[in-house]
């Protein structure tokens, strides 16, 4: 497809005139109190900047941590009292918490149905402000109004006493926080009169099922406004008044003062995963001449930058409220683990110095994260739109951990594996990240690790996920057995979810192909798309559905396609038969086209009637056993199909209903009801989408494709990552008229709904004529590439 761009100099031009009339502030869209039920521990942080090391926030439950290891706990908008405030907040990390109090000493926190017996205190959410880098809250028992900042690697809390003889500040390090489970060794004690520093050592539940040899420590460098009058220490409850150190699982000290009306006393922490010297290494860096007012302005100043580089017009308040608190949790799901000379945390407690830097427009931190499964249709699309710095630091900490561990990790604690899902998807977003021109490492290094995530499996560790990978490349599909009392079971013969797993390695191996292709390794190739097609070994021409096959080549009987977990993860197969990104045409011949959009189209009609999966049963998993569950990963890419089954204006009816229904903006329906918003998957997948810009195959192909949806508002200017500007503009827009009409890129006629992803960086303007009912003529005459 040839799309002819006007001059440089007639672009500048054109983009000069759009940006002379200044912005507006965005920040203030962003509401980090929607979606606040049923949230996980690293969900709620409003005091941090984007990808820090310091995310603050206050914790309503986080002492109870969690059984399994990843529900909801930390902050929840149902309870209305406060624990403290917590400087760690991570896939699987959690730590570092202080509270203020007045009045008789208390060393517990105490349970949330009865405040008074342990130090918590009450709150009224009227008296809460939460906004991109800040927070504050009026502690009602003690009347102490706590506010909280941060830079990258320091955190900030002021607060402001009534007068008081008997006020503390307590440092409560050495208990569980949220999904960090026990707490293994911990110590602080106090420097001098005003600086403190300390550890706190855990064990969370995944890095003992996922990496048991390995551990998560947290280091802290403080300082305080103020020298206390005294000092105690307390251990497991226990408290030695005049004591300045304390060291073991429940350590703390009490900051004891005498306080006058509104004396406001700050403290400030120097955070870091390595030590230390270096966490008083950032303290230093970042924060050492930094009052609390200055980090606040430093940190929205932060904010305002990030969240305008995709800037949206249009008169509807909910949809941009909707839109920017997606981007905030897009922008602060991972969170940086290196420090500011390079030191990061490696596997058992070491400390590892990442690799000069060559890029400095693309320099690499090393992050915390959780798994990528999913990533690809939403984070990633985001990460390399606006943010490449992002995905080329996600890159480069996996091919960290494959040089410092010899495989990939699904999600990342401190280099420690923290699988989660039992898959590995790392590959393929680093192949896709290949392919749309970051490269801001060692290709060939990443190319091996590549090829071996998807092809070897011996001595594979568990928390490298993928154990079944064997039976899969020996079989061309994942054979499934029967789970027999084991739950979740994968080796090297099979898994109870074959359907899932074989649906997944075909789409993973695709993306490894092309980046076999692109660097001549024919033979690993050949092997690799090959695999792609494996989801044909599972796909029943009968019922034409995906039905998990046994070992001896069998479909398995009893078959009930609404059935989760048999054979799927987290869905069924009614759901999961559309998992073929790679090879949306394939899927579409295999079922046929009138029966593929007949049956996709009333999967959506019946959705709508059931919030698109959402429900309102608030519960992560409230979707699994529908038709439809845009709450989770597996489903995220389907509406998309459309645009591959010749019937594109189905993709922007139900792009743009989804984005109306399932999405709120309320505490408890933010993401449908309690859904799970996987460190701003969700959020950033109602950014994408309401651009109008998707790629069901996730940038998998060797020239990845950009699919058009139906685009949410009047304008949005696009600071690429190129540095580049693109704009985004709807003529005759409004929430009824969701169908493209026609359609202009850089004034030429664009009569296809895709375009390939090179050509839409290049920058310029993208133009849409809205209607109210379908033009059916349009986007239609060459279909998005599906070609094998």
């Amino acid at each position: 497809m040839k799309v002819k761009f006007i001059p440089a100099a007639a672009m500048l031009a054109v983009l000069l005139s759009s940006c002379s009339v200044k912005r507006e502030s965005v920040s203030k869209y962003v509401d980090p109190n929607i979606g606040t039920a049923h949230s996980r521990w690293f969900f709620y942080t409003p005091a941090a900047v984007p990808y820090g090391m310091a995310k603050l926030a206050p914790s309503t439950n986080g002492h109870y941590g969690n059984p399994s290891g990843w529900e909801a706990v930390g902050y929840d908008t149902r309870q209305n009292s406060i624990e403290g405030f917590v400087h760690f907040h991570e896939w699987q990390v959690g730590g570092v918490s202080y509270m203020p109090t007045t009045g008789t000493l208390k060393v517990t926190p105490g349970d949330l149905e009865g405040p008074n017996n342990g130090y918590r205190s009450r709150f009224d959410r009227k008296n809460q402000v939460a906004e991109p880098g800040y927070y504050k809250v009026l502690l009602d028992d003690y009347g102490i109004t706590a506010e909280l900042t941060a830079t990258k690697r320091v955190g900030f809390q002021r607060y402001t006493f009534p007068k008081n003889d008997q006020a503390h500040i307590i440092l409560d390090i050495g208990n569980k926080q949220g999904e960090s489970d026990i707490v293994t060794d911990a110590s602080i004690n106090m420097l001098d009169e005003t600086h403190f520093e300390g550890f706190v050592s855990t064990y969370p539940k995944y890095v003992k099922i996922y990496d048991p040899q390995g551990k998560v420590n947290m280091y802290f460098y403080g300082e305080l406004s103020k020298k206390p009058v005294t000092v105690h220490a307390f251990v497991s409850g226990v408290v030695t008044e005049n004591k300045t150190i304390a060291t073991g699982k429940g350590a703390g000290l009490v900051l004891n003062y005498q306080t006058n009306q509104d004396e406001v006393i700050e403290v400030k922490t120097g955070l870091s995963y390595t030590s230390n010297a270096n966490a008083k290494a950032n303290f230093i860096a970042e924060a050492s001449n930094l009052s609390f007012k200055q980090a606040k302005a430093k940190a929205q100043t932060v904010w305002e930058e990030q969240l305008s580089k995709i800037a949206v017009e249009g008169s509807n308040l909910q949809d941009k409220t909707k839109f920017y608190t997606g981007l905030f949790h897009a922008l602060l799901g991972r969170g940086i683990a290196s420090d500011v000379n390079g030191d990061y945390p490696k596997h058992g407690g070491l400390i590892g110095q990442l690799p000069v830097q060559t890029d400095k427009n693309l320099k690499a931190e090393f992050i915390n994260t959780d798994a990528i499964w999913g990533g690809f249709w939403n984070l990633t699309q985001l990460w390399s739109l606006s943010y490449p710095e992002w995905y080329g630091s996600f890159v480069n900490t996996q091919l960290q951990i494959y040089k410092d561990k010899g495989w990939f990790s699904d999600g990342v604690a401190n280099s420690e594996y923290v699988s989660g899902v039992g898959t590995n998807f790392v590959a393929l977003a680093v192949a896709s990240a290949y392919n749309v021109g970051i490269r801001n490492y060692d290709v060939n290094l990443a190319y091996e690790a590549v090829r071996a995530n998807e092809l070897n499996y011996h001595n594979r560790p568990v928390g490298s996920g993928k154990l079944d990978t064997k039976a899969f490349v020996d079989h061309g599909y994942v054979p499934f057995f029967d789970q027999r009392g084991r739950d979740f079971v994968t080796d090297s013969t099979g898994s109870n979810f074959a359907g899932s797993h074989t649906l997944e390695y075909s789409y993973s191996a695709f993306a490894a192909a092309q980046m076999a292709k692109s660097l001549d390794k024919t033979t690993d190739y050949n092997q690799l798309i090959k695999l792609s097609n494996g989801w044909r070994q599972i796909f029943n021409p009968q019922n034409k559905l995906m039905q998990p096959k046994r070992a001896n080549g069998s479909f398995i009987e009893k078959f009930d396609p609404y059935q989760p977990w048999r054979g799927f993860q987290e869905g069924n197969a009614i759901q999961y038969t559309f998992y073929v990104p790679q090879n949306p045409a394939g899927l579409v011949d295999a079922i046929g086209k009138a029966n593929f959009n007949k049956r996709l189209d009333s999967i959506f009609t019946v959705s709508e009637t059931l919030g698109f999966g959402g429900g309102k049963t608030i519960d992560a998993f409230a979707g699994i056993n529908s038709i439809y569950n845009h709450g989770n990963q597996p489903n995220l890419h389907i509406s998309w199909l459309f645009n591959f089954s010749g019937k594109p204006w189905l993709t922007q009816k139900w792009t743009r209903l989804i984005g109306r229904d399932f999405y709120g903006t309320e505490p408890i329906h933010g993401y449908g009801y309690g859904q799970d918003e996987d460190q701003g998957q969700l959020g950033s997948w109602y950014v994408i989408n309401a651009l109008g810009l998707f790629d069901v195959k996730g940038f998998t192909d060797l020239r990845p494709i950009v699919e058009l949806g139906s685009p949410l508002f009047d304008k949005a200017t696009i600071t690429l990552g190129n540095g580049r500007m693109l704009i985004i503009q709807t003529k005759n827009n409004s929430k009824d008229n969701l169908y493209i009409q026609s359609a202009q890129f850089n004034n030429q006629p664009l009569d296809n709904c895709w375009l390939y992803r090179d050509e839409l960086m290049k920058g310029g303007k993208l133009t849409f004529i809205m209607g109210k009912q379908p033009n059916t003529n349009w986007g239609v005459k060459i279909p998005p590439p599906s070609a094998q």
